[in-house]
């Protein structure tokens, strides 16, 4: 059995951020295609836990009433907060990447990297990140909260998979290539 994955699955706008200065994300509704799913569901079928930063968490949960990723599997938000861990919750404040090594060895499913950029940066700082899948919105938002904020550990990627949807949106896939050693 393959050593499970760590990926990102995003969406940005074209300029580059994942939600404006006041966390506000009505500028994907223009995606909502029926009968597009963007990958969805096959994103769904392959991961085995969810990692997630607290604010994104919070973001989720005031949208929606709850955070409905905890029924399909286990979910990790990453925080500096103590809080009290629910079913199929755990609120993670140690080091990302013994996390990450304890979800490999369980073996349940690849690992699904969530938002937001704090998150992301703390994942490509410790080289976690096997494979970026980045939705590209259509759409220029000028300022916000930017995917990318720096942090990166200087490696290469290759783009293995390119996708463009009827909504505008366009799907990259890259995955990180290993360091020679």
């Amino acid at each position: 059995m393959p050593t499970p994955k760590v990926f990102l699955y995003i969406s940005m706008s074209l300029d580059g951020f994942i939600a404006t200065e006041d966390d506000d994300l009505s500028w994907l509704d223009a995606m909502m295609v029926e009968g597009e799913d963007y990958n969805y569901g096959e994103i769904m079928a392959r991961t085995g836990s969810y990692v997630v930063g607290r604010k994104t968490y919070d973001k989720v949960v005031e949208m929606v009433g709850e955070f409905p990723q905890r029924k399909n599997f286990p979910c990790y938000v990453i925080t500096r907060q103590k809080l009290l861990n629910e079913d199929n919750l755990t609120f993670h404040g140690g080091d990302v990447e013994a996390l990450v090594n304890r979800l490999k060895k369980e073996g349940r499913g690849d690992i699904y990297c969530d938002g937001g950029s704090q998150v992301v940066k703390l994942f490509m700082e410790a080289d976690l990140i096997d494979e970026y899948i980045i939705s590209i919105v259509p759409a220029l938002l000028g300022s916000g909260k930017r995917l990318f904020s720096g942090g990166a550990t200087p490696g290469s990627i290759r783009l293995i998979k390119q996708e463009h949807f009827k909504s505008g949106l366009v799907q990259l896939r890259y995955e990180r290539l290993k360091k020679q050693l």
